[in-house]
């Protein structure tokens, strides 16, 4: 009799390099579950149909980083915030832009469009929230409250209420009709990152910095209960369809939680990090997290979660076990959202805004027109998506197939696992470049500081081979005798840098600093530098000019550097130099020549044409790197500023 096959609860779907440059933000869309749509820091806006490596269509236009973008629930649609504060929308199915709206005088932090009108709801940086018509290309009205940054919208299930969450600990109900705040939710000791509305009850749930999860009534504006204990901050949440209960993706986990009274139904382990957002589909819940260029999406079948009844046992935290409860009676039901059959009247605007919010002169319609593309780079994923051969509505949209589950032990889906991912091995397409062969598979650029796993290490290769086919298990000795292998190797590396950083040491024990850095840089070794510097940075005065004429070489290598924290050591070393020796070097070799004798003078004179000389050398390099995007490149410009007295 053949043994059932036993499948995960959850599991890692794919792995996609979605940008040339830093992923700012993703959304995954809500009708269909399929659809992905992310933000780069390369100003583009790119679909992916999740389960699949290639691109589907990019989105051009943007000339500042991509930091929000959202869907429409029938997917048609796709609006995107920039770091500039414009916002553009695009209509997927015909693949061009619809509108482009500006007012906001800081970067988009959250979006979310009308569940059945033609609005958009915008939140910045600057504390305003902006409802635009996207048919007219105005701003009907901009809400005021929020003492910081926006971080989250929500417009309610029947389209007469916005939720807004913000860096200022509060949460706001703003009634669209009105034109007005109905409510404020104080209680959080943290920035509240994201809100959702219960899609039956008029209730609605929040999650912050402060690792909490509050639940409000929204008939009687006040909190039903708190859920306290959160392994990190809470970024994202969503009810299940039914309103059963809610799920919060936390570090690394997946927790079902209820809420009259508070308590915790399952909690799944799902190795996603920090995961950006959920969706449901065909009874499975999708998650996305994205770190640098990659996004990685996972799926957790919810048919082996539990969604109700009594408390489970937590296994992230402690390993402690919650106290058992015996099945609660369920609450009564709140007042029911009344969804209109048809397109929502216009909100009524309140005060009359200016000519520059209300309209954009129509000569910018043109301009959009060129500024603005949609690439598309699979037309036949394309053409499966955004145009059906029917003609009937996709809302809402078509079945798919959930996605299958690997089995629970499986050597050999194992293996699998441990190899890159296909979609690793496809180099982003740029479009309008053409190469004659295709580019191998590198290590990153820049290698982040914090990561998950080693780069350039697989689990296969610390894995005895398997000669036999048909053996399906390890052996324990055989297993533990090949990881052992090539433990001397390291052993003997981190024994010499030990040594080295004990030679340093005694030195610095002395009071003379600069032989010490002498002694670091003679080792030959920039892991003792960069452990040194980081030292020294943390205190201003131990710089001297002479320390100058010995770091700045290292410091030039530590800029070249793959290793992000290497890089991030050498920008800090240089902003300290530059900030305070950089005047003192151009006075003193701008000064006149001196009369006499001055040795001192001379030594200084001379310290300060070799550091001179060296900046010149660095500045090139910071130059060139001041281009890049993401942090990278906001620490180089700002370098590259400091240094513009040496050209």
């Amino acid at each position: 009799m053949a043994t059932p096959v036993v499948t995960k609860t959850a599991w890692k779907l794919q792995e996609i390099v979605a940008h040339a440059s830093n992923v700012s933000s993703l959304v995954l869309g809500k009708g269909s579950g399929r659809l992905l749509a992310t933000g780069g820091d390369d100003c583009r806006v790119n679909l992916w149909s999740i389960n699949k490596p290639n691109c589907i269509m990019s989105l051009t236009g943007h000339t500042s980083p991509v930091e929000s973008v959202r869907l429409n629930t029938p997917e048609e649609l796709i609006v995107a915030g920039s770091q500039s504060g414009s916002i553009r929308v695009w209509d997927l199915e015909a693949a061009k832009i619809l509108r482009t709206l500006v007012g906001h005088k800081a970067n988009i932090c959250s979006l979310d469009f009308h569940p059945y009108g033609e609005f958009v709801a915008s939140g910045s940086q600057d504390t305003n929230i902006k409802l635009w018509d996207i048919r007219r290309k105005g701003c009907v009205f901009r809400y005021r409250g929020h003492s910081q940054a926006v971080r989250c919208l929500r417009f309610s299930p029947d389209g007469k209420w916005l939720a807004s969450a913000a860096d200022d600990h509060t949460v706001k109900l703003w009634d669209l009709t009105a034109g007005k705040m109905m409510s404020e939710f104080p209680g959080h000791t943290g920035p509240v990152n994201v809100v959702e509305f219960h899609p039956n009850e008029y209730l609605l749930a929040s999650g912050s910095s402060d690792r909490t999860i509050r639940f409000w009534d929204l008939e009687k504006f006040q909190v039903v209960s708190c859920i306290e204990g959160e392994p990190g901050p809470v970024r994202s949440i969503l009810f299940n369809p039914d309103g059963c209960c809610l799920y919060s993706g936390c570090q690394d986990s997946l927790r079902v939680y209820g809420w009259e009274p508070e308590r915790c139904f399952d909690v799944v382990l799902v190795n996603w990090g920090k995961v950006a957002d959920l969706a449901i589909c065909n009874n499975q819940l999708i998650g996305v997290a994205f770190a640098q260029s990659n996004v990685s999406s996972y799926v957790v079948d919810l048919t082996r979660v539990t969604r109700t009844g009594t408390v489970a046992q937590d296994p992230v935290q402690d390993s402690r076990l919650l106290t058992q409860q015996p099945p609660l009676p369920t609450a009564p039901l709140r007042r029911i959202y009344e969804r209109p059959s048809t397109t929502c009247s216009k909100p009524q605007r309140v005060k009359q805004n200016s000519e520059s919010e209300r309209r954009s002169p129509s000569s910018e319609d043109d301009r959009d027109e060129r500024e603005s593309r949609a690439e598309i780079q699979n037309a036949e994923d394309y053409n499966e998506i955004f145009q059906p051969k029917n003609s009937i509505s996709r809302t809402p949209p078509r079945r798919s197939e959930p996605f299958p589950a690997p089995p629970e032990d499986d050597v050999a889906t194992a293996k699998e696992a441990a190899k890159p991912s296909p979609a690793m091995d496809t180099q982003f397409p740029v479009p309008n470049v053409v190469t004659s062969t295709p580019a191998p598979k590198a290590e990153p650029a820049i290698i982040p500081a914090t990561r998950n796993e080693p780069i350039g290490l697989k689990a296969s290769d610390f894995l005895p081979a398997v000669k036999i086919p048909q053996q399906t298990e390890l052996v324990d000795e055989d297993a533990m005798s090949q990881i052992r292998k090539g433990h001397d190797t390291m052993c003997v590396v981190l024994t010499s840098r030990h040594k080295n950083l004990d030679t340093v040491r005694a030195v610095w024990t002395t009071g003379d600093i600069k032989t010490s850095v002498d002694s670091a840089v003679a080792i030959n070794d920039l892991s003792v530098v960069v452990d040194l510097l980081n030292i020294v940075n943390q205190k201003a005065s131990l710089w001297k000019l002479d320390l100058c004429t010995t770091v700045l070489p290292q410091i030039e290598k530590l800029l070249q550097s793959k290793y992000e924290s290497y890089v991030q050591t050498g920008c800090t070393s240089l902003k300290l130099i530059l900030q305070r020796f950089l005047p003192l070097i151009t006075d003193i070799l701008a000064a006149p020549p001196s009369v006499g004798v001055d040795i001192s003078r001379e030594e200084r004179l001379h310290k300060c044409r070799l550091c001179y000389k060296q900046l010149k050398s660095i500045s090139g390099l910071v130059r060139t790197k001041s281009g890049l995007s993401g942090r990278h490149g906001s620490a180089f410009r700002e370098l590259h500023l400091l240094m513009a007295s040496l050209d």
